[in-house]
């Protein structure tokens, strides 16, 4: 369907907006404050806090396998399935295997969920800003492009985004792992107090802290503005919190943007393309399939943010061609696609610890312990580039017994052993032959190309994993514990769900496709500010550099756009 005149008015809004996640959400919130009448498109249906989380208050009896899914579902959805967080009642949010095909030319777990908020509501809500260290190392290193920004170009957005969304947490004052806005954290039980303090005596360069998380422990008013309230400690999280006690795009930012009363939300628009128009050498819109009816639509703005979430940003992007553009928007380098990276996740430890049997623990913490990674920090110093952020937690075990009966409630009612468990999130060095492209013969359902990913493990990988590993095995040591295991996983890529790159920034278009303010070199009003932009993945968790990131762009877009400049 393509429209003009009186009816193309219409379908024209001052800024279109690609995804409705963790950066869609962010990207509509800030124009929508701003005023600019806003259009979301969303590729999947439409999920309304509260009332579209229809597993969030059951009991595990509530659930036919206590939980767990039917061989028939897990048969027929290999790679979701290697999800930790997919099961009976988190199933409604997640893609099936068939539902968006794509081709592995190496083994890819592409996890995706394709509903308004997107991963938000499925995300593990670890929230850390990146240090100088991680800004600065690619250009120190060699590797990748540098950066085209410095931790203190993005410090006032990372406290802009914090306050909004809610961060618990300590102020650590540690140069690797920067101070954030926090309300209370999380309490360490005794056995992680015991670990942190042998880790302390026997290592200088190691820091523990609580994980900093994006849940309410300390409702502030502007939470409280958002109809938030605090985290109940039930870690039923994935299956939408009917509190709002954590951050989502569903309970915070899309909902504070519908009240300005200038976003619009379309669910089930599968955006095609981008439209460029080479008369005015800028883009005018994007073509939209409808998800269910497959009619076409055009919808046009003058600022278009996207934020499809890292794999399908690459694709929409390869698929935005025209005259001006043949190999995808923005492309004049060749590099659409390309240098695409992740988190190394293969490595974790497993011990017991003997002893504090007369101690527990209240509720369940929606976060673990982590220490900044201490390896490659302000110089190269090992075998291998860059390093890895350590997770790790204690917890009771269940007794064990093979009772029936009285006799087995009984024993089920007592706690066992303390159990730790450590794992590894390396930071991955982008390589050019690691990418996606467009299939040249196979489509998906709306008669879009497939998505090919070419995306491997490299040696430099494996000497992360195998240090973290030979680490943790010291450090759990020497805190004590037993029965220490180590163990690869040897996942693929994309089970990290924490894929980066394809669109990254940087300084010169000749290397980079996006400047400083996450625009295209070679096209103003097409902004990239989901995972796509990243230059390199750092060690920490990537999703709230991506709402600065988006923050910083949308206002500076609404600045431009104010200037006449888009």
């Amino acid at each position: 369907m393509y429209i003009q005149g009186d009816a193309a008015k219409e379908m024209t809004y001052d800024a279109i907006v690609i995804g409705s996640g963790i950066s869609g959400g962010w990207a509509a919130k800030e124009l929508c404050d701003q005023g600019l009448k806003t259009l979301v498109l969303e590729r999947g249906r439409d999920v309304k806090h509260l009332k579209d989380y229809p597993t969030a208050t059951k009991a595990p009896w509530d659930f036919p396998l206590r939980g767990r899914l039917p061989l028939d579902v897990t048969a027929a959805n290999p790679i979701v399935d290697r999800c930790y967080a997919f099961g009976d009642a988190t199933k409604q949010f997640f893609v099936k295997d068939a539902e968006h095909p794509y081709v592995q030319e190496k083994p890819f777990d592409w996890i995706r969920g394709y509903q308004t908020g997107g991963k938000s509501l499925l995300w593990a809500r670890q929230v850390q800003r990146w240090s100088r260290f991680e800004f600065e190392a690619p250009g120190r290193d060699g590797f990748a492009v540098d950066w085209p920004i410095r931790y203190n170009d993005l410090a006032p957005w990372y406290s802009y985004v914090e306050k909004f969304a809610g961060i618990s947490g300590n102020r650590d004052g540690l140069e690797t792992l920067p101070d954030s806005e926090v309300m209370k954290a999380w309490e360490m039980n005794c056995v992680e107090k015991h670990i942190l303090e042998r880790i302390k005596e026997n290592y200088k360069d190691r820091d523990v802290v609580m994980g900093r998380c994006a849940h309410l422990t300390e409702p502030q008013e502007i939470h409280k503005q958002q109809g938030r309230g605090q985290c109940q400690a039930r870690t039923l999280c994935e299956r939408g919190c009917p509190f709002g006690g954590y951050f989502s795009s569903n309970s915070s930012t899309l909902p504070w943007a519908m009240k300005t009363g200038n976003m619009t939300l379309r669910p089930h628009s599968v955006v095609h393309s981008i439209i460029y128009d080479e008369a005015k050498g800028k883009a005018s819109g994007v073509r939209v399939i409808d998800a269910e009816t497959k009619e076409v639509f055009e919808f046009f703005a003058r600022i278009i943010f996207v934020n499809a979430a890292t794999i399908n940003s690459n694709l929409l992007l390869l698929n935005s061609t025209s005259n001006r553009f043949p190999n995808g928007l923005g492309n004049d380098n060749g590099l659409l696609g390309k240098f695409v990276a992740f988190h190394n996740y293969r490595g974790s430890v497993d011990a017991i610890f003997e002893g504090y049997e007369d101690t527990y623990y209240y509720g369940r913490r929606p976060t673990q312990l982590m220490m900044p990674s201490f390896r490659n920090v302000r110089k190269q110093e090992e075998d291998f580039m860059r390093g890895y952020m350590s997770f790790f937690g204690a917890y009771r075990m269940n007794s064990r017994t093979e009772a029936i009966g009285a006799e087995l409630k009984d024993t089920l009612a007592k706690p066992g052993t303390w159990a730790v468990s450590m794992m590894m999130q390396g930071e991955t060095v982008p390589i050019e032959s690691n990418h996606v492209r467009l299939s040249t013969d196979q489509k998906d359902p709306w008669g879009i190309p497939q998505l090919i990913t070419s995306i491997e493990h490299t040696d430099n990988d494996e000497k992360v994993m195998n240090d973290f590993l030979e680490q943790a095995q010291e450090m759990l040591d020497k805190a004590g514990c037993k029965n220490i295991s180590p163990r690869d996983s040897k996942q693929a890529p994309g089970l990290d769900i924490h894929e980066m790159g394809g669109v990254r920034m940087g300084r010169d278009p000749k290397t980079s496709l996006l400047n400083k303010w996450n625009q295209f070199h070679s096209c103003k009003n097409v902004f990239v500010t989901d995972g796509a932009c990243m230059t390199s993945t750092g060690n920490q968790n990537p999703s709230l550099t991506f709402m600065a990131l988006t923050a910083r762009a949308a206002n500076y877009a609404v600045d431009e756009a104010k200037k006449g400049n888009l």
